[in-house]
């Protein structure tokens, strides 16, 4: 089998995705060592690259719009190529956080507004964020509606700090969502479709050494400490898993999703958001997750691999 895993592309993840897509490959050459593993990065040549080698199976591990927006999805569906992951509709309702929020069970979702970028220079910044901040109570979190890795994303928890938290968000994307910050336990919760069943892997619970899980806790070992399986009752595990299970399956996602929660003192669920192309780093969730039920990253994306080629 030829298997070929998609990474780089030009997002604002680029490196990330460089990195996840290397890794990944290198794990599947372990436990595939009779297909044929190649990697490319995302360029003006890969659409005509894909369609001479006409690869058995196609693994997108680009993050950011490309990757994750359902258009290189759409492209992969019309050329009729295998791919692992979400279907393009699919992976368009989990990339728009906004849409993604409006999906899940609504007492699971901190209250939020999404705006452009336009609809404050049309009605004036500062009368549009207190119209906002008056209905919503501190701290409040400002992020881009699209998009990973916590870049452009702020905790805000007076009024004053919300313009420069705007200007961060606007660099990634022209919509922000301006949403009430909660706060307890973050976990990161696996997906994976093994067979004909959806099923969860060990909970990853995500405590930063200082401040708040950022691009840079995420990326740099030793700046934030994670507990595989989850530090949980047996209830609330069950509670949480059933949950990301449930997102996986409201959203139409398919093979693999990641679901970002928090689960606060009063044992409530609150969603933050789901991934459909997790990162595959030294430091990134979805791995740690694998290798806490038992399984390896080669083992477990050969599988959905064998998987879509017999879609």
């Amino acid at each position: 089998m030829h298997i070929l895993v998609l990474s780089g592309g030009l997002s604002h993840e680029r490196d990330v995705s460089l990195r996840s897509g290397r890794r990944l490959a290198n794990s599947l050459r372990e436990v595939l060592p009779d297909s044929v593993i190649s990697e490319s990065d995302v360029t003006a040549e890969t659409l005509q690259v894909i369609s001479m080698d006409k690869p058995d199976c196609v693994i997108p591990v680009i993050h950011g719009a490309v990757g994750e927006d359902g258009s290189l999805r759409n492209v992969l569906e019309s050329l009729g190529i295998p791919f692992v992951g979400s279907s393009a509709q699919a992976a368009r309702l989990a990339f728009d956080k906004g849409v993604a929020n409006s999906l899940v069970p609504q007492e699971n979702v901190p209250r939020f507004v999404v705006l452009p970028q336009s609809f404050f220079r049309e009605l004036g910044a500062n009368s549009v964020i207190d119209a906002v901040v008056s209905d919503l109570t501190f701290p409040l979190v400002v992020k881009p509606l699209t998009g990973g890795s916590a870049l452009g994303v702020t905790f805000c928890l007076t009024r004053d700090d919300i313009p420069s938290a705007m200007v961060a968000a606007f660099g990634y994307d022209d919509h922000v969502m301006i949403q009430q910050a909660v706060t307890g336990t973050e976990l990161a919760i696996t997906v994976v479709e093994r067979g004909d069943e959806a099923a969860a892997l060990p909970p990853v619970e995500i405590v930063p050494v200082r401040g708040m899980y950022d691009y840079h806790a995420r990326y740099t070992a030793g700046h934030t400490e994670f507990f595989t399986p989850a530090r949980l009752t047996a209830s609330d595990t069950q509670h949480v898993t059933d949950f990301a299970v449930s997102v996986h399956k409201v959203l139409g996602l398919r093979d693999i999703s990641r679901t970002d929660l928090i689960l606060d003192a009063e044992g409530n669920i609150w969603f933050i958001e789901v991934n459909v192309a997790p990162g595959m780093t030294e430091t990134s969730l979805v791995p740690m997750a694998i290798s806490a039920a038992g399984l390896s990253v080669g083992q477990v994306f050969g599988e959905l691999a064998l998987a879509a080629t017999r879609r």
